[in-house]
């Protein structure tokens, strides 16, 4: 993949073009003002995760894509993009002006149609006319609530009793409204850990994800220590879940909450996979010992191919043992980045909250640690607000200067 500078006057655009002479006409013809931003160029058809990613990573309004490599490949990836939140806008790319091509296209939701040689008035009406797409799309949606996740390397590494027990600490340090959503369908224990009696789990929430509104959760939820909790199904469930209908719950949920915390299968699975892509913060918990080591660092290694960025997914050690266990620069060197927190082994005190069903007590090392966790993951986001504010201020400023 190549990144290619653009002039802020234009869309950003993802370009998507397989067919690299077709691209190379498509860069040579753009015009310097007035044209599309290309923000990254992918040289290979994406799949729909990986294009989910690049999409809440780089926030194109546009993506340009490539029509003539492979036009079955094409026609579904425009069909997933025009169901993303919020809306992006497909052009579609060819070789020539093929009227079959253009009427597939456009039944799947492409925008528009551009072909080589790429003729500069025709690009300047496409232009125009997304222009007044993307300024007309609708007035700017409330603030949405933060997401982070939670995923293990390991089957039995504790993910879910610390996205269990980082949701009530986040509640109670915050003031605001939480939701915890277990999306084991497999092997889900938050309903069982917590002793709730509820009549929906996550799988209705599936199964019913476009007729949900913020009045709904109220119905789907139980509340346990200040906090929304959506279990997975009592009965396991096989089946794999649709993407699709994952991130529209997650959409969902963010409108009607201030964190909604998901607690993952392990990293490796699909579903953590998609899970990750769609949330703010994500965390691979591990263990210290040797195992559950390897497999983090595995997984870091697979995200990273996969195009995740670094600072979206952190990795916690959880169960450490200040007597026998690595340090966190040897932990560091092993996975290539930082430990974001270690979280200390204190079975009577995790005994006693998961035999109450309910939250960690302050008075002990393992509550205190969790306490912690909640105040830095609040502080990394405030961190990155005032990033992006600043960032803004410094691009406004050059604008007028």
């Amino acid at each position: 993949m190549s990144f290619r500078g653009g002039n802020n006057s234009g869309i950003p655009a993802l370009l998507i073009a397989p067919n690299r002479e077709l691209a190379n006409q498509l860069l040579a013809a753009l015009p310097r003002r007035n044209g599309f931003q290309i923000l990254a160029d992918l040289q290979a058809y994406p799949s729909p995760q990986a294009l989910e990613v690049r999409k809440r990573q780089l926030k194109p309004q546009v993506i340009l894509l490539d029509l003539s490599t492979d036009l079955s490949a094409a026609v579904g990836l425009i069909r997933f993009v025009v169901s993303m939140k919020p809306p992006v806008h497909v052009v579609g790319l060819h070789t020539e002006s093929d009227s079959q091509t253009i009427l597939q296209s456009l039944r799947a939701g492409a925008s528009e149609f551009l072909y080589a040689p790429f003729d500069l008035s025709t690009q300047q009406e496409a232009f125009t006319r997304i222009r007044r797409l993307t300024s007309t799309d609708g007035p700017t949606e409330p603030e949405e609530g933060l997401a982070i996740a939670f995923a293990s390397a390991k089957p039995g590494s504790g993910a879910s009793t610390l996205a269990t027990q980082t949701a009530f600490a986040l509640a109670k340090l915050t003031g605001k409204r939480a939701l915890l959503v277990d999306c084991d369908l497999t092997g889900g224990t938050i309903g069982f850990y917590l002793k709730l009696k509820n009549n929906f789990s996550v799988v209705d929430a599936l199964e019913h994800a476009e007729e949900l509104d913020p009045s709904a959760w109220s119905t789907l939820t139980a509340c346990c220590g200040g906090v929304d909790v959506l279990p997975a199904p009592e009965i396991p469930r096989a089946e794999p879940i649709d993407p699709a209908r994952l991130r529209l719950i997650l959409d969902q949920a963010r409108q009607a909450y201030d964190w909604v915390i998901l607690d993952l299968p392990t990293v490796f699975h699909r579903t953590s996979l998609i899970g990750i892509a769609g949330c703010d913060q994500a965390f691979v918990v591990s263990t210290s010992e040797l195992p559950s080591l390897h497999l983090t660092r595995k997984a870091f290694v697979m995200v990273d191919q996969l195009g995740f960025p670094r600072e979206r997914l952190r990795v916690i050690v959880n169960r450490v043992d200040k007597r026998g266990d690595l340090d966190a620069s040897d932990m560091e060197k092993l996975f290539g980045r930082k430990v974001f927190a270690r979280i200390p082994h204190d079975y009577f005190a995790l005994h006693r909250a998961v035999s109450l069903g309910q939250p960690l007590a302050s008075d002990n090392d393992l509550g205190k640690a969790i306490d912690n966790l909640a105040g830095l993951i609040c502080r990394t986001f405030e961190d990155q607000r005032k990033a992006a504010t600043a960032e803004k201020e410094v691009k406004a400023a050059g604008k007028n200067a």
